[in-house]
């Protein structure tokens, strides 16, 4: 289909994006690699009267350490989260994940900022960044504010930004070059996941999300509690759908996915 009819704006700058955003409200989008709103613009999911182009907003693009943790600008696009060697040293599990979003072309233009603003409980990435409770730099007018993880994914494609605020950074802890794996279940190589798990070693513990078992992604509290509890990995992935409400569609049912949570997040945690 194609989009109904929008005024686009070419961003120069993080605070001139934010000043649009702040002039038209709801009836604006940002725009960064494009792999998820235009999509939704295609079959009128998603209808802006105004859409802010960030492509050109060259200082959202880094990955870079901070010291106790690495800072990832927003517009980053996967690819170079893929191939970053500071990434692949100190949070493997980011640059693996990011590894096995999409396909080629996908990688080349969606941004990570991106996928995490766009809340889908289906992404690779924010089930990653929620296992190793990171946290998202987000910009308004009124200043700058830190969302952790845990609180910033709120409802099916719904976040905690706020309508005027920019997403500018997301900040990971170090968590190493090893101690990681995720397991994703989809029918073809470049399809959203039916159902995926990330288990991830961080100071001394194991993490582990999931991914499209709720209208947002998830962390598996009571897999977590069993293997502190001394529970194998077999046993506790026994728990792995407590406390999800896995959908329904074409692809799968709940019990289906139930089903998928369990064996997927055992072969994670065997895994690591």
């Amino acid at each position: 289909m194609i989009p109904a009819a929008f005024d686009y704006v070419r961003a120069e700058s993080g605070d001139h994006a934010i000043a649009q955003l702040s002039e038209h409200g709801d009836d604006a989008k940002l725009l960064a690699g494009g792999m998820s709103l235009i999509p939704l613009m295609k079959l009128r999911l998603a209808t802006p009267a105004v859409v802010i182009d960030l492509g050109r907003v060259r200082d959202l693009s880094y990955i870079r350490d901070a010291g106790n943790h690495i800072a990832i600008g927003a517009l980053t696009r996967h690819r170079a989260v893929e191939t970053d060697d500071l990434l692949a040293r100190e949070c493997g599990v980011i640059r693996a994940v990011a590894a096995q979003v999409g396909d080629n072309q996908v990688r080349h233009r969606g941004t990570i900022g991106g996928s995490v603003a766009h809340g889908d409980p289906a992404s690779d990435l924010p089930a990653a960044l929620l296992a190793l409770d990171a946290s998202f730099v987000a910009q308004g007018p009124s200043g700058t504010r830190e969302i952790r993880a845990a609180d910033f994914f709120q409802g099916f494609l719904e976040t905690a930004l706020a309508p005027d605020e920019l997403l500018t950074e997301i900040q990971v802890r170090k968590s190493g070059a090893s101690g990681f794996a995720y397991e994703k279940f989809n029918r073809r190589a470049q399809d959203w996941a039916i159902v995926g798990a990330v288990a991830a070693r961080v100071n001394g513990g194991t993490h582990v999300a999931l991914v499209n078992m709720g209208p947002t992604p998830l962390r598996a509290r009571a897999v977590e509690t069993e293997l502190t509890q001394g529970a194998s990995a077999a046993d506790a992935a026994r728990e792995a759908a407590v406390g999800t409400e896995p959908p329904a569609d074409l692809n799968a049912s709940p019990e289906y996915r139930t089903h998928l949570a369990q064996v997927l997040v055992r072969r994670a945690l065997e895994a690591i």
